[in-house]
């Protein structure tokens, strides 16, 4: 079963940015892909199972981004 997490990302602004945010969100077990949406700010996550929120939090900030509340 595939699970779909829709989470907005602030701060982005090139393909570099939406590259690293893609980069470190690929890494959470389970995931198998990210797609960036630069003009909305939007991240959608394909992954096996639901991904913890906190999981997500973390990648976006490893990335140096925060997630919109």
């Amino acid at each position: 079963m595939s699970t779909t997490t829709t989470v907005t990302v602030t701060g982005m602004s090139c393909g570099h940015c939406a590259a690293s945010v893609r980069e470190e969100i690929t890494e959470i077990p389970g995931v198998r892909a990210v797609e960036v949406d630069l003009t909305s700010g939007t991240v959608t996550i394909d992954s096996d199972s639901v991904v913890e929120s906190s999981a997500i939090r973390s990648a976006v900030e490893d990335a140096g981004y925060q997630l919109a509340s």
